[in-house]
């Protein structure tokens, strides 16, 4: 009986160790030398740490009793419908010069004006720096990574693990992009073996030029960290893609700010938009947008055509999963925005598009008059439920 528990404490602080040593890797690094002394100088860097513009408002105790009850349809009860056909159709040429491919969650795949773009990036099971721990995804990746055509540049929005996944970022170091990210996240490229010359990094309104593509960093209202003591070390942001002939916009993470029109009349008006609409929470407003505010982000930065992402693969908030993107419609038609919402891994050309593609099933969720998300200016109420009026039972997002 001795040996045998000997042998299963020799398993188990075995197994520790491997878990221990894979999640220190995914941790990264933290920025030092020039790289730290560049985020001191950001105007966003305060008190040793990168802090928003307008703070971020949480209902801690609300929150937590939320996350104690349970939510309907909060993930597919059958299989997914994803493309199955996007290799093929990602050989042949976008015949507009923009077309866009998401894989689910922020994951997503931009080619413009004859360069291919990635965002966001996750191939991996579970968005966390242990593989067998966190939520799991609904469904596997639609393309094989090694499936994936040449990428020029890739976008990462901010260090949190459903944004900047370690493994991906592995497989990505054998190919010869461009990383393109905010401040401070460098310092987890160049642990994961990405050469300096590959990283170039932005504070907000900075701008890179990558081909013939130029990249700009835009506010966003957020925050960062691999883990608690690194929180807030690195920026965060969204991006404008310009190419020759076409403008794209990627929200990143964010709540509702007061730079979204600034964005827009600085760079816009953008043929696509990205904005996350997903994993939101009444009790935490101002993290994320939320459906209705996300429509409401598209218009202030005057997007032609929206497609909601950070939505359909994981399960990260307390709402329906099939419900961000049915708020998303709901607020659309009611603000006259045209949405996208292809399955996941078909590709889609916005100019080619009509509207959006019914292939969710249906399932239980709540309406904006149900669980609003208020985002708030510094604790107090910033936009009213009132201002989404459109109907008594729909929103409205407000003009710009």
């Amino acid at each position: 009986m001795l040996r045998v528990l000997a042998v299963v404490l020799l398993l188990v602080l075995g197994l520790g160790s491997c878990a221990i040593a894979t999640a220190w890797d995914s941790l990264g690094a933290h920025a030092e030398g020039a790289r730290l002394a560049r985020l001191e100088r950001s105007p966003e860097w305060k008190d040793g740490r990168i802090q928003n513009k307008q703070r971020m408002w949480t209902n801690f105790w609300g929150g937590l009793g939320d996350w104690l009850s349970k939510t309907p349809d909060a993930e597919p009860s059958a299989p997914v419908n994803v493309a199955t056909d996007t290799k093929s159709r990602l050989a042949l040429p976008a015949k507009s010069g923009l077309r866009v491919t998401w894989f689910g969650h922020s994951s997503s795949l931009v080619e413009i004006d004859g360069a291919r773009v990635l965002i966001d990036p996750i191939w991996s099971d579970r968005p966390s720096p242990i593989a067998w721990a966190g939520p799991k995804r609904w469904y596997a990746p639609p393309l094989k990574f090694e499936d994936l055509p040449r990428i020029d540049v890739v976008l990462i929005s901010h260090d949190h693990y459903d944004h900047l996944d370690r493994a991906t970022i592995g497989l990505l170091a054998k190919g010869a992009a461009k990383f393109v990210v905010p401040l401070g996240i460098g310092a987890h490229l160049s642990k994961w073996a990405i050469p300096p010359d590959r990283i170039i990094e932005l504070d907000w309104w900075e701008q890179a030029s990558v081909g013939e593509l130029t990249i700009i960093a835009t506010p966003s209202r957020h925050a960062s960290g691999r883990v608690g003591p690194d929180s807030d070390q690195t920026l965060w942001a969204g991006f404008a893609v310009l190419g020759k002939s076409h403008r794209v916009w990627y929200s990143g993470d964010t709540g509702f700010h007061n730079d979204l029109q600034e964005i827009g009349k600085r760079f816009g008006p953008f043929d696509l938009t990205l904005i996350e609409s997903g994993q939101y929470d009444a009790n935490w407003p101002d993290w994320h947008l939320g459906p209705e505010l996300a429509v409401g982000a598209n218009r202030r930065v005057q997007g032609k055509v929206m497609l909601p992402v950070h939505w359909g693969l994981f399960k990260l908030g307390l709402h329906g999963w099939t419900e961000p993107i049915e708020r998303v419609l709901a607020a659309a038609a009611c603000a006259g925005v045209t949405v996208i919402s292809p399955r996941p891994g078909e590709p889609v050309e916005p100019s080619f598009v009509l509207g959006p593609e019914r292939w969710w099933p249906a399932a239980k969720w709540k309406k904006a008059s149900e669980t609003p998300i208020v985002a708030t200016q510094n604790g107090d109420p910033y936009l009213r439920m009132e201002q989404f009026a459109c109907s008594p039972s729909e929103p409205k997002v407000p003009s710009p």
